[in-house]
């Protein structure tokens, strides 16, 4: 009996040990909860950006994948005239839009261009930024002077620089064209043929972007030791073996960064392209960004067309950051 009786107790023992585990198990707090509690401060500071951020992209984004899957057009869009409301038309039509403009020569040709206008442009802005940031990293005179000049192409709003550009390249009266005949030279229609053209927005942009890169390339020179350098040449490696095996990869976590903001930025480089050439001639400089916007905002308004576009650009631009991640992991590097 007493056998039993003091099973009895340790089994009820551990039961109640059991529940108050369980019990507490169910009480403590889930991952979601303790991060809450921990860093509160921090969440209650950034919710209000994370909720403006949300809304100004969350909404406009939502909204285009919607038109994008209808056959929105200003004609059977609501709008309110007077104080007259007139009700929206348009009806669903799922994915052809996506079809239509998939299976379009004009889609793969635009994004022939664009691909070889970020190349081109992303190609020339680091080569030219690693060549000036690298110059500036020695001890010259007048060094401070020469990176407030060369940094002034950036500072310039987008706009000005466009319209400054678009006056230089004028056939007529443009400088350039002027600098050319003073030299004995015919003067250039710059953007008046499709190849030109094409250079000249390319040179354009390139005028551009070249200064961020070269100060973030700069920035990065500079977090190299110089110890690495001092090591190398004591070594007796040569100007080409110091850059490559120093300097290249003491980079690559900035070029990582800088390449990838470089490509999207010009990927969608809109004022450029629309305010010097406006996709001319023809539609020879046109890329994908500028389309969408010729189809929203030209002729008949065709703003579900419009949002499809828009939103393949946004899906390559992911694929495309996906899969730079993924290549950069493969070397090694966190981003």
């Amino acid at each position: 009996m007493a056998i039993t009786t003091g099973r009895a107790s340790r089994t009820s023992r551990g039961r109640a040990a059991g529940g108050d585990s369980a019990r507490g198990d169910r009480e403590r707090p889930g991952p979601v909860r303790r991060a809450l509690s921990r860093h509160w401060y921090a969440w209650a500071m950034t919710a209000p950006v994370v909720i403006v951020v949300g809304v100004l992209v969350g909404w406009p984004l939502a909204r285009g994948v919607h038109l994008s899957l209808t056959d929105a057009t200003e004609a059977n869009v609501g709008r309110t005239i007077g104080v007259n409301v007139i009700p929206s038309t348009y009806e669903f039509v799922g994915l052809g839009n996506y079809v239509d403009i998939l299976t379009s020569g004009l889609f793969w040709e635009r994004l022939t261009w664009t691909v070889l206008w970020t190349v081109a442009c992303i190609g020339l802005h680091y080569g030219i930024g690693l060549g000036l940031a690298m110059m500036l990293h020695r001890r010259l005179r007048f060094r401070s002077v020469y990176r407030v000049l060369l940094i002034l192409p950036w500072a310039i709003p987008g706009f000005v620089a466009a319209f400054i550009w678009r006056y230089l390249f004028n056939s007529d009266y443009g400088v350039i064209n002027a600098m050319l005949k003073a030299a004995g030279l015919g003067a250039v229609g710059w953007l008046d043929e499709p190849f030109t053209a094409k250079i000249a927005v390319i040179a354009v942009n390139v005028w551009i972007g070249v200064p961020f890169m070269m100060v973030a390339l700069l920035g990065g020179l500079q977090a190299i030791p110089a110890e690495l350098y001092e090591a190398a040449e004591v070594d007796g490696a040569t100007a080409w073996q110091r850059f490559r095996h120093i300097t290249l990869p003491g980079l690559r976590p900035v070029s990582s960064t800088v390449v990838l903001l470089g490509t999207m930025w010009t990927f969608n480089m809109f004022p450029m392209i629309y305010l010097i050439t406006r996709g001319g001639p023809g539609d020879s400089t046109e890329i994908l960004v500028t389309y969408a916007f010729r189809e929203a905002f030209t002729g008949v308004r065709n703003y579900s067309g419009s949002a499809a576009w828009g939103v393949i650009i946004l899906a390559l631009l992911v694929v495309l950051a996906s899969v730079y991640r993924r290549a950069l992991r493969r070397q090694g590097e966190v981003w």
